[in-house]
C-alpha cells in the first residue's frame, strides 16, 4: 500500500519544484562529507519514486540498516528545510525578520551589543511596515534584556520609550489573540456542525460570541490583524446563523481591507484566497450573480499574479476555491449539464493537489459533484458520490451528512425503487432526528416520500401540490433554509409539479431574477433624471 499521504520526507521531495532541487544539490554540495553524499542518493531514489516504498528504497541504497536509514531521513529532511530557508528568505518577510533576529543574537553573545541594538531597530521599523506584531514582541524582549543588563549608552528617554512600547505592543497583541481564537473556535464549529439548526444552537452560539468578543472593540480596534479577525469572526458568527447579508456585508469589509492594505496581499495571501472565497459564497448564498460573476473574474485575475504562484500553498488553495465557485456558479444557474462537464477536470486537479488538501475540501466537493448529477437526472451517479459521503467518516459536517442521506432518498425515489423507499425514510428520519437536523422541511418531505409510492401516478401531482404548498412559505424562515441551502428542495419538488426538468426550474428562475436586476437599475436611472 503506498506511504505517499504518511511519509512526511516523501511528501515534502514530492512538492519541490525545478530551481528547488537544484539549489538543493547545489547547497548541499558545497560541504561535500561522505554523509552528505549519502543524502544526495536518498534524495535522487525519493525524487523517482512514484510511491514510497521503504523495501525498494533500501535495495537502492543497499548496503543500509533500518536505523541508518531513518538517521539519513532525518538529515535529508533538515538539509531540505535550511536549503528551502535560504532560498525562500528574500521572498517571506517572516523569514527575513527570523534572520535578523538571529543575526541580532549572534551579535549580542559574541559581545557587540551596539551592532545588535542597531539591528533590531533596522527589524522593528520592518516589522511595523508589515504590521507583523509577534515580531516586535520577540525583538523588544531581546532589546530590553541588553538594556538591563548592559550600559550601551542609551538615553533614559530612550529606554521610558521601549517600555511604553512594549506595553502597547502586549496590548495589541492581546486583542490579536482573542479575536483571532474567536474566528477560529467559531471556525471548528461549523466545520463540525455546519449551521445553527434550531433555536438552542443559535442561542449558544450567540451567548459565546457575546462572551468571548472583547468590550468596545469597534472603538478599540486598530490595525491591519485585529480588523482581519474581527472581520473573520463576524463572517463566521454571521454564516453559522445564516444570516447571509451580514455573512456578505462582512466578507467585503474582509477584501477591502487588503484595498486599504494593498502590500499585505503578498504578506498574507492565504487569508486574501480564504476571503475571495468567503466572498464568492456569500454572492452565491444571496443569489448576487452580477456581483459573483464580478468577484470570479477578479480571483481568475489573482491567480495570475506572482502572489497567487508563489507558493504551493498559495497556488493550489487558489485553484481548488476557483473550481469549487465554477461548480457553484453553476449550481445556482441550473446549468447542471455544463457543470457536470468540469467534475473530471476538478477531479484530476484534486488528485494532483492531493497533498494539501484536507478532508473537509473533499467532502464539499463531493457533494457538490452529487448535487450536479441529481439536477441533471443522472441519480446512479449521484448516489455514486454520495455513498463516498454516507460510508465515510462522520467526525465531519454533520450537515452534509444529513443532507446526503436526504438526497440519496430521493435519488432512489426518482430511479423508481419503491422497494427501498420505506426503510429509507425511516433511516433518513432515525439520523436526521438524532443528529438534530430535522426541520419542518425535511419533516413533510419525507413524509411525501413515505406515502408516495402507495398513490397511483394520477393522484401524484395534487400530493406534490400540497407538498409545495407547505413548505413554499418556509424559504424566508432561518431555520428551516438549510434545506434550502443544501438541497433545492423547493425547485425539486416545482420540477415535479409542472414536470420540466429541475434545471430548467432554476436557470428560469436565474433568468427572472436577472430580469429584475435590469428592471431596477432602469427605475433608478429614471429617477436620477
Amino acid at each position: 500500500m503506498s506511504n505517499k499521504q504518511t511519509d512526511t520526507l516523501f511528501q515534502l521531495v514530492q512538492t519541490l519544484e525545478k530551481a528547488e532541487k537544484r539549489h538543493f544539490k547545489l547547497y548541499i554540495k558545497r560541504s561535500s562529507g561522505n554523509e552528505d553524499l549519502k543524502i544526495v542518493r536518498l534524495f535522487d531514489a525519493l525524487d523517482k519514486m512514484p510511491d514510497y516504498d521503504e523495501e525498494r528504497l533500501m535495495k537502492k541504497l543497499n548496503p543500509i540498516t533500518k536505523t541508518q536509514l531513518a538517521n539519513l531521513k532525518s538529515h535529508l529532511y533538515k538539509q531540505l528545510l535550511a536549503s528551502l530557508r535560504l532560498l525562500k528568505t528574500t521572498d517571506n518577510i517572516d523569514l527575513q525578520l527570523s534572520e535578523h533576529l538571529d543575526d541580532a543574537r549572534l551579535l549580542y553573545n559574541k559581545g557587540l551589543k551596539i551592532q545588535s541594538l542597531r539591528i533590531l531597530e533596522k527589524a522593528k521599523e520592518l516589522a511595523r511596515a508589515n504590521q507583523k506584531f509577534n515580531f516586535l514582541v520577540q525583538a523588544i524582549s531581546l532589546e530590553k534584556k541588553i538594556e538591563t543588563l548592559h550600559i550601551t549608552r542609551s538615553t533614559t528617554d530612550k529606554t521610558e520609550q521601549l517600555a511604553n512600547e512594549a506595553m502597547e505592543v502586549s496590548e495589541h497583541i492581546n486583542r490579536v489573540t482573542r479575536l483571532s481564537n474567536l474566528a477560529l473556535l467559531l471556525y471548528r464549529w461549523y466545520v463540525l456542525y455546519g449551521h445553527a439548526r434550531n433555536t438552542d444552537d443559535e442561542k449558544s452560539i450567540k451567548t459565546y460570541f457575546k462572551e468571548h468578543l472583547p468590550p468596545d472593540i469597534f472603538n478599540t480596534v486598530n490595525g491591519f490583524y485585529e480588523k482581519l479577525y474581527l472581520y473573520q469572526s463576524y463572517c463566521w458568527y454571521a454564516f453559522i446563523r445564516q444570516d447571509f447579508l451580514m455573512y456578505y456585508r462582512y466578507s467585503q469589509k474582509w477584501i477591502d481591507l487588503f484595498t486599504v492594505h494593498p502590500v499585505m496581499v503578498a504578506i498574507e495571501t492565504g487569508h486574501y484566497i480564504k476571503g475571495m472565497h468567503t466572498l464568492l459564497n456569500a454572492h452565491f448564498d444571496l443569489r448576487n450573480f452580477k456581483q459573483f460573476e464580478h468577484t470570479l473574474n477578479l480571483f481568475y485575475e489573482f491567480a495570475q499574479t506572482d502572489a497567487a504562484a508563489r507558493y504551493d500553498n498559495f497556488r493550489t488553495h487558489t485553484s481548488i476555491y476557483i473550481n469549487g465557485a465554477r461548480i457553484n456558479y453553476h449550481l445556482m444557474k441550473g446549468t447542471f449539464t455544463e457543470g457536470v462537464k468540469l467534475v473530471p477536470e476538478i477531479e484530476s486537479k484534486l488528485n494532483e493537489y492531493a497533498l494539501y488538501v484536507d478532508r473537509h475540501r473533499i467532502l464539499v466537493f463531493t457533494y457538490k459533484f452529487a448535487s450536479l448529477y441529481f439536477g441533471i437526472g443522472d441519480y446512479n451517479k449521484a448516489i455514486d458520490y454520495l455513498m463516498l459521503i454516507i460510508n465515510g467518516p462522520m467526525d465531519l459536517r454533520m450537515d452534509l451528512q444529513c443532507y446526503a442521506r436526504l438526497m440519496h432518498l430521493l435519488s432512489h425515489y426518482e430511479l423508481g425503487n419503491d422497494e427501498l423507499i420505506e426503510s429509507l425514510t425511516k433511516s433518513v428520519y432515525r439520523f436526521m432526528t438524532k443528529m438534530k437536523n430535522l426541520t419542518v422541511v425535511e419533516i413533510e418531505v419525507i413524509g411525501f416520500l413515505r406515502t408516495s409510492f402507495k398513490v397511483s401516478r394520477r393522484q401524484l401531482k395534487p400530493e406534490l401540490e400540497k407538498l409545495l404548498d407547505k413548505i413554499k412559505h418556509l424559504e424566508k424562515n432561518r431555520f428551516e433554509t438549510r434545506a434550502f441551502a443544501y438541497l433545492d428542495i423547493i425547485s425539486w419538488v416545482e420540477s415535479k409539479v409542472q414536470d420540466v426538468p429541475m434545471s430548467t426550474v432554476v436557470y428560469n428562475k436565474y433568468l427572472q431574477s436577472n430580469h429584475r436586476d435590469k428592471k431596477a437599475k432602469i427605475n433608478t436611472g429614471s429617477k436620477q433624471h
